[in-house]
């Protein structure tokens, strides 16, 4: 098959910006292995565009590179990346891209739609409401919460609270990062986490789940110190691999997603609950979704190169 030139982009303006770049640099090394050629771009903090050599461009600039490349790979965690934006800019440009449309990242993003979403198909989930910074102080306590920026990952800005005196703190630290507030109580079960791509022709590939096992939380510092334990396949009979299954590729299929999506889930005595989609999840050769690919036999070059090419021969209609 043929060498495609394929564009990369990394960084973001959020707080996901270092692990995009990870996942952005792990990306091209796989990309330049299977024998395409990449052209890296770079989204700074501030907005600013840089090409590979570090020179800032401007976005006209960024649009004309994209536009020279076969398909665009944009590895970019959080908003103003992974929630749409990044796919909206490659559909203005007409350059054919990884990952989900528009609409789906949209959506996915926001956890208090994507729940609302999954409630309407049936599919279970914690117990919360979305606040804002103006109605925050209605919130009665009831019990342990979770409290989560609506549209924020790696963990960024939640906290667990299991005492009235901290609840003012946590939605400060929420309130930093996002003007919605997701507070939702607490659900006690198994992580586990399912990789569902989808491919070109409608057919819908479910990698071997992965539970996450930790001595507490999977929060920011357990994610990314090397202390959780990923265990590939996990331990699930029958009954229970088959909910998770069934609810995953339920959600990726409502959402609209392309390309490779991570819907994560506490499994609990009564069934799986989610937890949320991620549209472009972390995408290092250790990251989840290439460990659950790997234990199916898909190395991780094999993966993102199955990804570019489908983003390619995907139906433009």
């Amino acid at each position: 098959m043929s060498a495609l030139r394929v564009a990369v982009l990394g960084g973001g303006q959020n707080c996901e910006h270092d692990v995009s770049l990870a996942s952005a640099a792990g990306v091209a090394a796989a990309l330049e292995e299977s024998g395409h050629e990449v052209v890296n771009l770079t989204v700074g903090r501030t907005g600013a565009w840089s090409d590979d050599v570090g020179r800032e461009i401007g976005l006209g600039a960024a649009v004309g590179v994209l536009q020279g490349c076969d398909v665009v790979a944009p590895v970019l965690h959080g908003p103003l990346g992974e929630d749409g934006v990044a796919a909206a800019l490659c559909e203005l440009a007409g350059v054919p891209y990884v990952g989900s449309p528009v609409g789906a990242g949209a959506v996915a993003m926001d956890k208090g739609l994507t729940k609302l979403l999954a409630r309407e198909h049936g599919i279970a989930v914690a117990s919360g409401c979305v606040v804002t910074a103006a109605d925050a102080s209605g919130i009665t306590w009831s019990g342990p919460v979770v409290v989560k920026p609506v549209a924020a990952g790696s963990s960024h800005g939640v906290s667990f609270v299991d005492d009235p005196a901290g609840l003012a703190e946590a939605l400060a630290a929420a309130f930093a990062l996002d003007h919605q507030v997701l507070v939702e109580e607490v659900v006690v079960g198994r992580e586990v986490d399912v990789a569902v791509l989808g491919r070109p022709d409608g057919s819908l590939v479910v990698a071997p789940a992965l539970e996450v096992v930790t001595d507490g939380v999977f929060d920011l510092a357990t994610k990314y110190d090397g202390s959780a334990d990923f265990r590939v396949p996990a331990l699930l009979d029958g009954d229970d691999l088959d909910a998770l299954e069934r609810a995953a590729t339920a959600m990726y299929r409502a959402l609209g997603c392309r390309g490779v999506a991570r819907v994560d889930f506490f499994l609990t005595k009564d069934g799986p609950v989610l937890n949320e989609v991620n549209t472009m999840p972390g995408f290092t050769e250790q990251s989840q979704v290439p460990r659950m690919f790997a234990a199916a036999g898909t190395s991780y070059p094999a993966l993102v190169d199955l990804l570019v090419r489908d983003a390619v021969a995907w139906p433009t209609a």
